[in-house]
């Protein structure tokens, strides 16, 4: 039974999905403009577990994450690059999909704004027909007073709200707190036309449509960075109700924000890193179970230390998994499956499934990964091994790694000293016959020109095993 915290209810809540078998999951994607930084990857990673977890429990999970591909940075950014916005959004969606499938996440279907034109007006036409929203001077505005519940996911009334609203200059609204649904044109911007005139769709109308026309009217789970929480998260709930007659999602996730050395991670304070430049530094599946290592609404922070700590983590679990690996290649001596290593197994999987039930706790399941590490060590290092048993903690492993999405078989650091697998079997087996001819010079030489490429030689009973580090 899986209970999700639910942000509008600030508590957690049995799962129930609307139909059977099947979950409708909505994840804000991207403003593509740019390189995705470590803040837009802890998304991108954290849902792609629920969405993982979901699918292994037996959910048909239909998964939406939108591009946006119409809105003031991209504008600006394609002004100063010379380029259309079409062309921009291009050239970023491909280096986002770079990074995303380095991340070992699994492809969502990903609508952009620009290809929802249509429905959008259509959208903003039945809202100003039911008198939630309001014409201005080519700008449509949404009558947020009107919607009674305005407030309800960020927990504020209309009162504190409108302490804090502002009109920005140029805009005319009835009312402060009213938003915008469609922006009028400006020199230089892209546009469509509209009953409304020239224009384009403002910020929070895009996911209220794009989730319409791909999931339908009523969702079971809508999630995204706290940041969004409120305003987009807040205005996508308001005139998604007022357009559709319904409750908009069922269940609401939000993932905690990221600091950079115990500061909150800012672009005005330079203190963000580019998942590109992450992915020359370190395997990304270490920066995956470094975004995993605490609750997905726990602020995480990111630091050389707490980086090192997550690689060595990592190299516990991917050495232990090749070291079975290894060990299977070797002949069996031990006839009978081990019992105890069964019932530690079973009992394991209990222990996973519990943490992940309880509102996808991937800090605990990561701690229950590590408890298999010890069993499998453990039982490798035995002198006599059992086959079934060892291909029995090897299909755990697999399970950890197919619910965490933590790939422990391909080295996927970006570095221009790569060595192929076969390469390395080809320098052990002349290492081999070195030593077997006594030429002990040329067989450290070997060991270290493998060292030199991250590869390490450990000598053992059943031969000599290696790893990348």
């Amino acid at each position: 039974m899986i209970k999700i915290y639910n942000t509008l209810t600030r508590q957690k809540e049995i799962f129930y999905p609307l139909e059977k078998n099947k979950v409708k999951m909505y994840v804000c994607g991207p403003t593509v403009y740019n390189y995705i930084h470590i803040g837009n990857a802890r998304p991108i990673i954290v849902f792609d577990v629920v969405r993982r977890y979901l699918e292994y429990k037996g959910y048909n999970v239909e998964f939406i994450s939108n591009f946006t591909d119409v809105d003031d940075k991209i504008i600006k950014a394609s002004n100063e690059e010379g380029i259309t916005t079409k062309e921009l959004s291009d050239k970023y969606i491909k280096a986002f999909y770079e990074d995303y499938d380095k991340l070992g996440s699994k492809r969502a279907k990903n609508p952009r704004v620009s290809e929802y034109i249509p429905q959008i007006i259509k959208f903003i036409q039945n809202l100003i027909e039911k008198d939630y929203a309001y014409i201005s001077d080519g700008d449509v505005y949404f009558k947020t007073r009107k919607k009674a519940d305005y407030g309800k996911l960020s927990k504020q009334s209309i009162d504190e709200l409108m302490s804090g609203a502002r009109v920005e200059a140029g805009e005319k609204k009835q009312d402060p707190l009213d938003f915008a649904l469609w922006k009028k044109v400006k020199p230089k911007e892209v546009y469509w036309e509209s009953p409304f005139g020239k224009g384009r769709p403002g910020w929070h109308i895009e996911c209220s449509v794009m989730a319409k026309e791909t999931l339908g009217k009523n969702i079971d789970i809508h999630a995204g960075g706290q940041d969004l929480t409120f305003p987009h998260h807040e205005n996508e709930i308001a005139q998604s109700e007022a357009h559709n007659q319904t409750k908009f999602s069922n269940y609401w996730m939000h993932n905690g924000f990221i600091n950079i050395d115990g500061a909150k991670m800012s672009k005005s304070l330079g203190n963000f890193t580019l998942v590109k430049d992450i992915r020359k530094k370190i395997d990304p599946m270490v920066l995956r179970l470094f975004m995993l290592s605490v609750h997905y609404r726990t602020p995480i922070n990111y630091s050389e230390e707490t980086i090192e700590l997550a690689k060595t983590n990592f190299n516990k679990i991917k050495t232990s998994y090749l070291n079975l690996k290894f060990r299977l290649k070797n002949d069996m001596e031990e006839e009978k499956i081990s019992k105890e290593i069964e019932n530690q197994l079973k009992e394991n999987i209990k222990n996973l499934t519990e943490e992940m039930d309880d509102d996808f706790n991937s800090a605990n399941a990561l701690s229950s990964w590590y408890e298999l590490v010890k069993i499998a060590n453990l039982y490798i290092e035995k002198e006599k091994v059992n086959k079934e048993t060892l291909e029995m903690i090897k299909a755990v492993f697999e399970t950890y790694q197919e619910i965490l999405g933590i790939n422990l078989e391909e080295e996927t650091i970006e570095t221009n000293n790569q060595i192929s697998e076969e390469e390395i079997e080809s320098l052990i087996k002349q290492r081999e016959n070195a030593r077997k001819n006594k030429d002990f010079k040329l067989a450290d030489k070997i060991r270290d020109e493998l060292k030199e490429k991250n590869i390490v030689l450990e000598d053992t009973k059943q031969g000599v095993r290696w790893k990348k580090i």
